[in-house]
């Protein structure tokens, strides 16, 4: 069953939760900027291990220039006992010399002298022409296919023009490699550590900056639910002002409301007056020929009046149904309408009892309505019933599966009288229709019992009793207890 004005809770797509919008935002920008501090830490201690590998290659290659020597034929000599590298005596180490003849054009024959380490191989380089004392750096590919980083210069034999030779100096760079691909895996570890930390940190964030929506999500459920007349709490300095102006929009509203009801009370107040003026002077009329005037004048009074009745319960719930805060206790309100009951209709000697229910019950509205539409339901109920009337309420949520606080208060009355039958329920409904003329009333009771459970969302519903008689359902929206 579904109540007006209680829908149920929609569903809340990830993509419009503020949580989930934070969260995202941030996680993107930390991802982003771990991935660019990786590739740039990673990058400048790339070049910085090539730059310090580079530098002690040149100090190799300075030492090969400096222990060069030419013998009376102008050929290049070096000792190799005049190294203090080990490296240079043995084979394949990853450190390497060599010397080259080079020709005017840039070409020359290669290996003229090398360095022990390069056993029977001599190192393959392009045709680089180079200035004198000038130093190219190249990488290439050595003994058993390792990367070697080279670092070349030429130099000349004195008051020999023409003879120009070629010094080679040449290292492992699998070193240096390895040495940045540890770095780098170990920087990718520490930044993806870092990467769920700053999450974590981030989540804790987003949690604890938005828990404050949470208490004023509790604080309007407390509204809705007729808990508080207000949003009450504690909340932050950046939504206190809402919270603020939302108290005054509340209050602004009831006064608006108190206001149209007081207005309307008062008119039909005003209306009244008159009315029964006129209906005691046509009551008073002499038995002559105004008898059909004084007639029609009662007419007339008794249906301004049902008019007036009609609409005053109208615009009372009208203004003031669904206003955030009403809460009235069901129990206070039927044990006065009981006593209330029992002294009108003494005479009868009627049985009016009340099922007690398990749990307080509470009417998402106010008591006069409350007492409108149960007062109706009971007087109707009296008149007709021949010894006993039952009254019994209870709680039933909404729907299955929606947020257990939107429940409704359903209240059954019943009587073991004659009933109605199926075909005229209908038209019991009707305002102004009155089944039996015999019995005194003015056919509006449960007119304005089912209008103004419409307004509050609610309805009523007409049934046999399981008495013999009328059971009537009431439907309307329950407020939780405290």
């Amino acid at each position: 069953m579904s109540v007006q004005g209680l829908p149920p809770a929609p569903a809340v797509h990830w993509f419009r939760s503020l949580r989930v919008r934070l969260l995202a935002v941030t996680l993107a920008g930390v991802a982003v900027a771990m991935l660019l501090a990786g590739l740039v830490l990673s990058g400048l201690f790339r070049e910085h291990v090539q730059q310090q590998f580079q530098a002690a290659l040149q100090l190799q290659l300075d030492q090969i220039t400096a222990r060069l020597e030419f013998d009376a034929q102008g050929q290049p000599v070096i000792a190799a006992e005049a190294l203090s590298d080990p490296r240079w005596l043995k084979p394949y180490s990853g450190l390497y010399w060599q010397v080259d003849a080079m020709a005017p054009d840039g070409r020359g024959r290669t290996g003229v002298l090398r360095s022990r380490s390069l056993w029977d191989t001599s190192l393959a380089l392009q045709v680089d022409p180079l200035a004198d004392g000038a130093v190219h750096v190249h990488e290439v590919v050595g003994p058993q296919g390792a990367p070697l980083l080279v670092l070349e210069r030429t130099v000349r034999a004195e008051g020999v023009n023409a003879a120009r030779w070629r010094l080679v100096v040449a290292a492992d760079l699998q070193v240096t490699q390895a040495a940045t691909a540890r770095f780098t895996g170990v920087l990718a570890l520490s930044l993806a550590v870092l990467l769920v930390l700053l999450a974590a940190a981030a989540w804790a964030q987003v949690t604890v900056g938005l828990k404050p929506l949470k208490a004023l999500q509790r604080a309007v459920q407390d509204v809705q639910a007729a808990r508080a007349p207000q949003l009450q709490g504690t909340f932050p300095a950046e939504v206190q002002p809402l919270v603020d102006d939302f108290n005054a929009v509340l209050r602004r509203h009831g006064e608006v409301v108190e206001r149209a009801r007081t207005q309307a009370g008062n008119l039909a107040h005003a209306l009244k007056t008159p009315l029964s003026v006129l209906e005691n002077a046509a009551r008073a009329q002499p038995p002559t020929n105004g008898t059909e005037l004084a007639t029609l004048v009662r007419e007339q009074v008794l249906v301004a009046r049902r008019h007036i009745d009609w609409h005053l319960a109208r615009s009372r719930v009208a203004a003031s149904a669904h206003l955030p805060g009403q809460r009235t206790a069901l129990q206070p309100v039927v044990e006065g309408l009981v006593r209330v009951m029992n002294k009108v209709h003494a005479d009868r000697a009627l049985d009016i009892s009340i099922a007690p229910p398990q749990v307080p019950l509470f009417f998402a509205g106010e008591a006069q309505d409350l007492q409108e539409m149960l007062g109706n339901l009971l007087d109707n109920a009296c008149k007709w019933a021949r010894s006993a009337v039952r009254l019994q309420a209870q709680a039933q949520v909404l729907l299955p599966g929606v947020d257990a606080t939107q429940r409704l208060l359903v209240v059954t009355v019943e009587d073991d009288g004659p009933g109605i039958d199926a075909a005229q329920r209908a038209q019991a409904l009707e305002r102004g229709v009155r089944l039996d003329e015999t019995v005194p009333g003015t056919g509006l009771g449960l007119a304005i019992v089912q209008d103004l459970a419409a307004l509050y969302g609610g309805r009523l519903d007409l049934e046999p009793a399981g008495l013999g008689g009328l059971r009537a359902v009431l439907t309307l929206p329950a407020a939780i207890s405290h």
